[in-house]
């Protein structure tokens, strides 16, 4: 559940309304994020914070106010469809509509209410397959997921730092332009994972999808917010910062988890939280003696980081309720990326900023490469993590992705040269560790759960 209010934005009401519909509840929450966002924000404004003249030349630059024009023009597409919508239900479509267009909105609006079990089932189903099969074939099987997703992933994020930090046709006499549309590249990436994800359910006999296609727009939106903060951050703060603090987002799940939903914990995941506080903070220390560009964390960023949060936390834990529908993960990728492309190229072609983001693709051959090679890695990248996690479960592919994290931080220093201090290599390791001591507890608690219950029957027998 996602926190419903912080005292940092105590005059924000976040719980839902029992009055308003379940529907428009997702919309309403990330309404009031919205504001809450903004709120934050104002103390940027207001004691004039310096961010380099590179990051903000005007008020069209300035993150918020680019926030706020692409959630104005997301909300020209959902408040029509939300009306549309409404409008069916009341008229009871379902029973009374005819024609041509019945079975599109039917699916749309209504799709087969029929729920199933959560794929769990399936999956270990899978997975008791690929245990019978040889060592040696699950060895490869291994090393072909850990390679696909180490280079899909390392890839995408050298290329993330360099599309967003650095410029494009530099000369002797020109210093180049940098690219600032973050939408644009968020907007690049859906639209190659939605033809990747189609042509796979195409080409692969897939489950009876049963979800009505509107409810995919919640997890979309939040999705494209997230990704469009994480693009966004990285004006303000360096590749390494961003890599720790999505590593150390348990935390703040941990903490509203406590609070909100009065939920209790081991030990073993107090003492890790706290290891990763330290390895965080040691790292964030030590970097901001630092007068380099790069490296400067500044409220923005800070601020932008924790709408990623939010966001991505928000994503997860919509997507984990449409499971409840029968359907596989790739038409999960498929369902969220539709509307991601439909809500992302709507908001760019009314702020006109399409046209302009093929025009600097057009000058800068370069750029072209980049962010279509960024959403090649974007997409296969999905389909290698449903793959590990069908394959091998989510602790083989949480140790992997982790694996993953800390080579990216290596890879964004000596790529880009961010300094990193004694102390702040210490924190990452700590961090890493922590991370790491997290999956092998929980995994022996997994173990530990499931031999109780046989050794139950052997008493009884």
């Amino acid at each position: 559940m996602l926190p419903m209010c912080d005292e940092r934005v105590a005059c924000i009401n976040f719980s839902p309304d029992p009055g308003i519909p379940f529907g428009l509840r997702p919309a309403l929450f990330l309404g009031r994020f919205c504001l809450a966002l903004a709120l934050a924000a104002l103390p940027i404004v207001t004691a004039n914070e310096e961010v380099p003249a590179v990051h903000q030349d005007s008020w069209g630059d300035f993150w918020l106010f680019r926030f706020l024009v692409n959630a104005a023009g997301y909300a020209s597409i959902v408040v029509p469809g939300f009306l549309l919508i409404q409008y069916f239900k009341r008229k009871n479509y379902l029973e009374t509509g005819r024609g041509i267009c019945f079975p599109v909105i039917k699916s749309c609006v209504f799709g087969n209410e029929a729920k199933s079990v959560h794929q769990d089932d399936t999956l270990l189903a899978a997975r008791n397959e690929t245990v019978e099969s040889s060592t040696a074939r699950q060895f490869f099987k291994l090393l072909f997921c850990a390679t696909g997703l180490q280079i899909s992933y390392l890839t995408w994020g050298v290329l993330q730092e360099r599309v967003m930090t650095r410029t494009y046709g530099a000369t002797e006499s020109d210093p180049g332009e940098k690219f600032k549309d973050s939408q644009f590249l968020v907007f690049m990436n859906r639209i190659l994972a939605c033809t990747v994800a189609g042509l796979y359910c195409a080409l692969i006999k897939q489950p009876r999808h049963g979800a009505p296609m509107y409810k995919y727009s919640f997890a979309s939106l939040s999705n494209i917010l997230s990704s469009w903060c994480q693009y966004e951050a990285l004006k303000y703060i360096s590749f390494p910062t961003q890599v720790l603090a999505k590593a150390s987002k348990v935390i703040p799940v941990m903490l509203m988890g406590k609070l909100v939903s009065r939920k209790s914990y081991e030990y073993w995941e107090y003492l890790t939280a706290a290891l990763i506080s330290v390895g965080v903070s040691m790292f964030l220390l030590s970097s901001s003696h630092d007068k380099h560009l790069s490296t400067v964390t500044t409220f923005s960023g800070v601020v932008l980081l924790a709408g990623y949060i939010v966001f991505d936390s928000f994503t997860s834990n919509w997507q984990d309720a449409l499971f409840t529908y029968k359907m596989s993960s790739v038409q999960m990728m498929f369902g969220v990326n539709v509307f991601s492309c439909l809500f992302t190229v709507g908001s760019l072609l009314e702020q006109g900023a399409l046209l302009e983001s093929v025009r600097f693709m057009a000058r800068h051959s370069e750029f072209a490469a980049h962010a279509v090679l960024l959403s090649v890695c974007s997409a296969f990248g999905q389909l290698f993590i449903f793959y590990t996690i069908n394959q091998f479960g989510a602790a083989v592919f949480t140790i992997i992705m982790t694996l993953r994290q800390a080579f990216a931080i290596l890879l964004s220093c000596l790529i880009y040269g961010h300094a990193v201090t004694v102390v702040g290599g210490l924190g990452v390791a700590v961090v890493f560790t922590a991370l790491f001591l997290r999956v092998y507890a929980r995994s022996r608690m997994k173990k530990r759960a499931k031999k109780v219950p046989v050794e139950g029957t052997v008493q009884k027998v």
